[in-house]
């Protein structure tokens, strides 16, 4: 009897915690999400088993989490804590983007800017609520919702918080069509649904060459701490544009952008273990995924998201006042860079109106200028609030 208790207590029935059995259950949610309902699929399913992977509980000495040291897991999520991966992604991203709707209608890059002040304004409310300064800008990039530059920045401002921060961001970039349309709705008029925009011009293959290379100069010399980023963002868009490289922008869109979402999800889906002991001067700390933080990191990546969706659906109302051809506000709440999904949504939401409206393509525009715009606020934050 002791031989076989023994046997019971080493195996996993034995040290299961009711901690571990509720990131399981949050696990297999994230997987049914993706399977069923088709949210972000590429991202929660990775996510959703590598949570169940990182609840698995097992004995301390065999060393088989993140968290330890020399395990094979560890080696995969240092991509991730080193912030290795997100760059790669952005490089995947700008190789399957085509900016020639920014670029015909330059204006509508104010769109993706605005949409930013979401993520200014959660800094203020995560400091309120006791965050620091650097744990605060991490969280606020929530509302970029852009899960790289999530990652990016929190694995140098808070790596501490990493796994909730990337957890939350991907969560509410898969939630993109149930979170977008009662704020669209709720500040646009039906008139305003109904505007219909003029078509894009044609932009030339050399605006596409030269956009990406002075673009990257211009944002490179303003913020440098967008270099990474941004830079591998233009580098991956020059690829595609320069029509001499097909090869390596097709690998970079598809097979290596694909290993990487692979190992990136895996393992921020391992990295959320329920309980985890931390020594911090001389007294056991839970940094764990299962703690009041990680509950206020979701509710303020909740807010940072919909001021980020009201910003851009407010600005475009804005510039109306001022404009003789006038935007659809929905345009607006692409500023998000959600790509390509809260383009979509525009669409969705205009069509719902007038079936003969497309907006998709004018959604692009805002839609592609977010991405970019994460990434700048993401070199500003790591510039002025790293330690």
């Amino acid at each position: 009897m002791d031989m076989l208790q023994s046997f019971l207590s080493s195996t996993g029935f034995g040290m299961m915690t009711i901690q571990n059995i509720i990131m399981i259950i949050i696990g297999i949610t994230f997987i049914t999400l993706a399977i069923a309902k088709h949210y972000e699929p590429l991202l929660l399913l990775p996510i959703g088993f590598g949570m169940i992977v990182g609840n698995m509980p097992f004995a301390a000495s065999m060393a088989m989490g993140v968290y330890d040291e020399g395990s094979v897991l560890s080696y995969i999520y240092m991509g991730v804590s080193k912030g290795v991966y997100p760059p790669i992604i952005f490089m995947g991203i700008g190789a399957m983007t085509d900016f020639s709707y920014m670029l015909s209608n330059p204006k509508l890059i104010l769109l993706g800017g605005a949409a930013q002040i979401g993520i200014f304004l959660t800094i203020v409310g995560a400091m309120f609520l006791g965050f620091t300064g650097a744990e605060a800008g991490a969280i606020g990039i929530i509302g970029g919702a852009d899960g790289p530059t999530s990652i990016f920045l929190s694995s140098k401002l808070a790596p501490h918080l990493l796994g909730a921060i990337a957890i939350a961001a991907y969560s509410y970039m898969a939630l993109v069509p149930v979170i977008q349309p009662p704020i669209m709705k709720l500040l646009t008029t039906k008139k305003e649904r109904l505007i219909k925009m003029a078509p894009p011009r044609m932009v030339s293959k050399r605006e596409k060459i030269f956009f990406p290379i002075i673009a990257f100069i211009a944002c490179a010399l303003i913020v440098p701490g967008s270099l990474t980023l941004i830079g591998m963002l233009f580098f991956g868009n020059l690829l595609k544009e320069s029509f001499v490289t097909e090869r390596l922008a097709e690998t970079a869109r598809t097979s290596l952008i694909d290993i990487i979402t692979i190992l990136l999800g895996v393992s921020v889906g391992a990295s959320t273990q329920a309980v985890r002991m931390v020594e911090i001067n001389g007294v056991l700390v839970n940094k764990g995924f299962l703690t009041p933080q990680s509950l206020m990191i979701f509710a303020l990546g909740a807010f940072s998201f919909c001021i980020a969706t009201a910003g851009g659906l407010l600005f475009a109302k804005f510039m109306n006042l001022f404009l003789k051809e006038k935007i659809n506000p929905l345009v607006g709440a692409a500023g998000v860079s959600a790509v390509p999904d809260s383009a979509r949504v525009v669409q969705m939401v205009g069509q719902s109106e007038d079936p003969n409206n497309h907006l998709l393509m004018h959604a692009m525009a805002p839609n592609v200028a977010g991405v970019i715009g994460s990434a700048i606020a993401a070199g500003i934050l790591w510039s002025i609030l790293v330690v």
